[in-house]
């Protein structure tokens, strides 16, 4: 018959032990002789691994390293120590594999930056980039959105999409669409414009970088441009739709950004004709340092496919 053991023994044996967490970053720091090192090691930061290995020669009130500036070494102390240490956790690892069978390790998680200007990102892209994520739930995906393209550094951009005049961008940019222009309104105030003429003596919009559209469309209907005294400025074609839906004025909007709105009503097309925009949008060669992946290359084909769709 066996004889139990006293548990007085084992729960006195347990009060020696030492903080794993501690003895972890010990055994890494001791094996690679940098706490940097043994930081990245354990997906730690390298301050959190110095006051883990602080706090077990606190504990024990002895010091296991001698700190210089280039080097960590072991104190004789810590010497000695290190072998039954390494040991113990080699031990404990290999009697877990043995119960619960390998442990899959999962690579890091690789975050692909997209970048777009900020209304293609809001209007054209978000809407559209859960149902992405939930059929590639692998991939993290950070939509960089900025009023000028430049404002991102380009190293750090995996996908860039630009909207700019056709010919005057890199030859080994890819042309994603081209894009055409027609003038909205919001619903309300679309019911009182029966022509163009009536459109064109509401408070026009200008958006910042497009006000040659109004221009553009006067001269293509043979009509002269109203001389307005304080026309509305916008820096986005987002404000733009804002200001259209709610009655402000009349805006001439690319075809790819109201769509969404103009499906639900809050915009509503005007008399005039769509003019081509002599624009497009460009999928631009990247200057990420990293090679190209797999999900950045799925991201950039689902890319493709979402402006040839919409």
């Amino acid at each position: 018959m066996a004889i139990a053991e006293n548990p007085s023994s084992s729960v006195s044996a347990l009060t020696d032990l030492p903080n794993l967490i501690w003895l972890r970053a010990f055994e890494a720091s001791a094996r690679l002789h940098s706490f940097s090192a043994a930081a990245d090691e354990l997906s730690l930061t390298q301050a959190a691994v110095s006051h883990q290995v602080r706090s077990l020669e606190k504990s024990f009130g002895v010091a296991l390293f001698s700190r210089g500036p280039r080097r960590l070494t072991l104190t004789e102390l810590g010497h000695a120590w290190y072998p039954t240490v390494a040991q113990a956790l080699e031990d404990i690892a290999f009697s877990t594999r043995g119960l619960l069978g390998p442990q899959k390790t999962r690579a890091p998680l690789r975050t692909i930056t997209l970048r777009a200007p900020i209304s293609t990102a809001v209007l054209c892209i978000a809407p559209h980039l859960g149902a992405f994520h939930t059929k590639n739930p692998g991939i993290s995906v950070r939509l960089v959105s900025a009023i000028w393209a430049d404002s991102t550094q380009d190293n750090d951009v995996d996908i860039d999409i630009r909207l700019g005049p056709h010919g005057t961008l890199s030859r080994r940019a890819h042309l994603l669409s081209d894009e055409i222009i027609r003038p909205v309104a919001g619903a309300a105030l679309s019911k009182q414009l029966p022509d163009l003429t009536a459109v064109l003596s509401q408070n026009l919009i200008h958006i910042h970088g497009y006000q040659d559209h109004w221009l553009r469309l006067t001269r293509e209907q043979g009509l002269a441009l109203p001389d307005q005294h304080a026309p509305l400025f916008v820096d986005t074609s987002l404000a733009a739709i804002e200001l259209a839906a709610s009655g402000a004025g009349v805006a001439m909007l690319m075809h790819r950004y109201a769509a969404p709105h103009l499906a639900s009503g809050r915009l509503k097309p005007l008399p005039g004709p769509e003019l081509p925009m002599d624009q497009g949008h460009y999928l631009m060669p990247t200057e990420a340092p990293a090679p190209q992946c797999s999900e950045v290359n799925q991201l950039r084909d689902w890319v493709v496919q979402l402006f040839k769709s919409t």
